[in-house]
């Protein structure tokens, strides 16, 4: 299985566990005390860009005769509702701006630009997805339903289409987004309610419902009774259907690097039985992601570039979270745990070569499920005691030598013993060669 037991994997004790926890506390305590003005100018200055960005993209795109202008409304229209999904509305619902006071921007009045009913996102996602990170059976974001992320996964034929199933899932994740929280694999099991899924059933149809009038039939009537021709109107209809494909299939790129690249690990529910806060905080660690970026990036992303710090504090201010990733990386270095980081392209490409190979059964992948790249046991340890995991501190500089360290150790002998076996493999090739 992944991780069986977290700190034992993490080689801490309950001491350092809980130690790690109160500094992590003390992080959140400084953050709620001085957040303020410049924070509310920040969520309030977003609302008001994203609002004229949108404005702009539907203007430009009403009668737009010229390809390349089309194309400018519909981006911008796909930034638009990528700044209302990521920084504004996914934020908004964490109740990261709760602390104003402003019914506007406030957790229980926010209903975003998307196919999927707030209220049903707060569950899925806000409760259930970051209470139990990564946790198989539990977090129902580990393949959503649809594809296979970890050979802790039974194999199942269905996952054979696991790239087509992604590639749907990006194009259309709103909609993905929307059917989570029915939960349509407890059809037919004995816990299933009926009566439960028709109530939800009513009011994602009710939301899908007002977001195609909205994009598909309002906007486009509009444009095209201003510019009183079929063009106008069909400019207006597909500049909007390119707008929310851009806006899916970025926030899919943007949340699949944040659980789903290597060293994101995934858990079982012994995991959590009878957790303790640090141990919450270690599992957020250790199940999340980040990719490198500048400001641009950061803000396209809703600072999602930052994941393992907003798993860490959901509900802190998205703006802050770089700040916050600097006493994150100094505790990381502290305890020797690792900091899942990379570059955007390269975390989004490790996710998608994850999905590719477990769409086949674990007979034909070359790693276990205690050693695989993208998530490992405690058990990858247990047989060397190269890098067995023994909590040690060097008495001299005071180092611990714990979980990144034994994976750094584990990744070398595994690199060394590859070009090991090139250079024996070389010089046979040669002297058949020669024979020949």
């Amino acid at each position: 299985m992944a991780v069986k037991n977290v700190p034992e994997y993490a080689h801490l004790s309950e001491s350092d566990v809980a130690e790690l926890g109160r500094r992590l506390d003390a992080v959140r305590a400084r953050i709620e005390e001085v957040r303020g003005e410049r924070d509310a100018k920040y969520i309030r200055n977003t609302i008001r860009f994203q609002r004229a960005l949108e404005v702009t993209g539907r203007a430009l795109t009403v009668g737009a005769r010229r390809r390349p202008l089309w194309w400018l409304g519909a981006s911008a229209l796909g930034v638009a509702k990528i700044v209302e999904n990521m920084e504004i509305g996914h934020n908004v619902m964490h109740g990261q701006w709760d602390w104003m006071n402003d019914p506007e921007i406030h957790s229980t009045g926010w209903e975003w630009d998307n196919a999927g009913p707030s209220e049903h996102w707060k569950q899925t996602h806000n409760y259930l997805h970051h209470k139990y990170t990564n946790v198989l059976g539990m977090d129902d974001d580990v393949g959503y339903g649809l594809l296979r992320v970890t050979r802790d996964q039974r194999w199942h034929p269905i996952y054979l289409a696991n790239i087509l199933s992604n590639t749907a899932l990006a194009l259309g994740f709103e909609y993905g987004v929307a059917l989570q929280h029915l939960e349509l694999g407890k059809i037919g099991r004995k816990d299933f309610d009926r009566a439960e899924l028709d109530r939800k059933l009513g009011e994602v149809g009710e939301k899908v419902g007002r977001q195609i009038l909205k994009d598909y039939v309002v906007y486009p009537a509009l444009a095209g009774a201003v510019t009183r021709s079929r063009s106008g109107w069909r400019a207006a209809l597909t500049a909007n259907l390119m707008g929310n494909a851009i806006r899916n299939v970025w926030s899919n790129a943007i949340i699949f690097c944040g659980h789903f690249p290597d060293g994101a690990e995934k858990f079982v529910k012994q995991d959590v039985d009878s957790e303790t806060q640090g141990e919450w905080y270690l599992r957020q660690m250790l199940g999340s992601a980040n990719f490198h970026c500048g400001p641009v990036l950061a803000f396209m992303s809703g600072n999602l570039s930052f994941q393992i710090e907003h798993h860490l504090f959901p509900d802190l201010p998205s703006n802050r979270l770089r700040e916050i990733s600097h006493e994150v990386k100094a505790l990381c270095e502290e305890y020797d745990l690792p900091y899942t980081i990379g570059p955007f392209p390269v975390q989004y490409a490790k996710s998608w070569r994850t999905i590719a190979k477990l769409s086949l059964p674990n007979k034909y992948l070359r790693d276990t499920r205690d050693d695989a790249p993208e998530t490992a046991s405690e058990e990858r340890f247990r047989e060397d005691s190269a890098v067995r995991l023994v909590a040690t501190i060097d008495p001299v500089t005071g180092k611990r030598r714990g979980l990144r360290s034994a994976m750094a150790t584990a990744r070398a002998r595994r690199r060394d013993g590859a070009l090991a076996k090139v250079s024996r493999l070389v010089p046979a090739a040669r002297g058949t060669d020669r024979a020949a």
